[in-house]
């Protein structure tokens, strides 16, 4: 389903990386157990439009990634929790997973004061993180080759039950 959503006109925007990468995310996500219902949607302030991933088959509704599809990009963004507990899998990631979670980008400015609800608190390398959760986990420029490296990420969070 997905080769063929990519090939509508609405995505003649996307580079054909982008949307090798869209299509290979998709099925390793669907092996995995999780779908996005076919359906591709509105991005809202994310981007010209999205796909959200959940667990398939299932009452809850939680979503485990997203890919917003912009004008000119696509980001990958997953969702995580307990970082702390994986900062050693963290640590050893190549860079371009490891910056997501210990860069800049993200940092929470105590914009809802000290105890705000949606921060992201963790530590890696020692160091004490926070993060906005409505920016966190977003990984720009993602490809097929970064793929493999996407998934172990994934895995780490959401191992096989």
């Amino acid at each position: 389903m997905i080769q063929q959503q990519m090939k509508e006109e609405r995505f003649a925007c996307i580079t054909e990386k982008d949307k090798g990468f869209i299509i290979a995310f998709t099925q390793a996500m669907e092996e995995l157990g999780y779908t996005y219902d076919d359906t591709i949607g509105n991005g809202f302030c994310w981007g010209k439009y999205m796909l959200i991933f959940r667990k398939a088959n299932v009452k809850s509704k939680n979503v485990v990634a997203r890919i917003y599809i912009k004008e000119d990009a696509v980001v990958l963004r997953m969702f995580f929790n307990n970082v702390t507990k994986h900062a050693s899998f963290i640590s050893a990631a190549p860079a371009y997973i490891k910056t997501v979670f210990t860069g800049d980008y993200g940092n929470c400015k105590h914009c809802k004061g000290d105890h705000c609800k949606f921060r992201k608190d963790y530590v890696i390398d020692g160091l004490n993180i926070e993060k906005c959760n409505g920016t966190t986990f977003e990984f720009e420029q993602p490809a097929v080759e970064k793929l493999p490296d996407y998934l172990r990420l994934f895995r780490e969070f959401y191992p096989a039950k």
